[in-house]
């Protein structure tokens, strides 16, 4: 049983910045070979000009289907079978609910949702004739705990959580595994862009210690993640250790939910 995705080809959205690219180093660094995608086209390819013939470096916007499935086609012609996806595009616009607009509701739903299910639905409609594959999706703690101020990007989350279990049950029998990854705070460009411009020590240590006023807990093992963490997760979950588990949802937050 091999403990890394030696050899595998990976497909890997959201792979420019923050969790998308730390995932695509650790899966390289595990043997894989990756198709890093991302709507920021300078920065996947910066991820390929680092890692050589190991990250082949595609734009992708996943919110446009046709997109996808002509990228997915493109790659099983030219790279190979994928072996591996991983959803990580995602975006986050934060507001009351009283104050949130139709727009920002409805880009958030077509990214952090409407793009797993298109990027699930082409991966899955040839993992499931080959009988192998693993589907991984990013999610959020927040899909499991109500966060003020995040209604949307929770709500979304959520939803990509069920559409992954659901997909799951769908291709168990065709031999293709589907998990969810659900990390806390990380520091990521997104984390930063909530917290207010100056002392990032003390913002850190703000959610660390949680925050009664916006009903939040604290994060127990006392530390913020890093986007590595994160990106060790789906790399278990997508190697021959995990052959077992899908339909998985794994909390990477240091017990800030305190698994609510």
């Amino acid at each position: 049983m091999s403990a890394s995705p030696t050899g595998r080809l990976a497909l890997v959205t959201g792979a420019g910045r923050g969790i998308g690219a730390a995932v695509t180093a650790a899966l390289v660094a595990a043997g894989a070979r990756v198709l890093a995608t991302d709507v920021d086209g300078e920065g996947v390819a910066a991820l390929a000009d680092a890692w050589g013939d190991k990250v082949v470096a595609r734009p992708l916007d996943v919110t446009d289907p046709d997109a996808v499935d002509v990228l997915v086609a493109e790659a099983e012609d030219t790279l190979g079978p994928l072996d591996i996806a991983v959803n990580v595009a995602g975006i986050l616009r934060s507001s009351p609910v009283e104050a949130l607009t139709d727009t920002d509701w409805a880009a958030t739903f077509a990214v952090n949702t409407t793009g797993v299910m298109h990027v699930s639905r082409a991966v899955a409609r040839r993992m499931t004739g080959r009988g192998r594959g693993s589907i991984v999706t990013v999610a959020s703690n927040a899909a499991g705990i109500p966060r003020t101020g995040m209604a949307a990007y929770a709500a979304s989350k959520a939803a990509s959580v069920m559409f992954t279990k659901c997909l799951g049950l769908e291709v168990a029998a065709h031999g293709v595994r589907c998990n969810t990854v659900s990390p806390g705070s990380t520091l990521t460009d997104m984390q930063r862009a909530l917290w207010p411009a100056g002392d990032e020590a003390a913002a850190v240590r703000r959610v660390v210690e949680g925050d009664l006023a916006a009903h939040r807990t604290g994060i127990p093992l006392g530390r913020v993640a890093e986007p590595s963490d994160v990106a060790d997760a789906v790399v278990f979950l997508v190697s021959d250790r995990a052959r077992h588990i899908t339909m998985h949802d794994l909390y990477v937050d240091g017990g800030a939910t305190l698994r609510a």
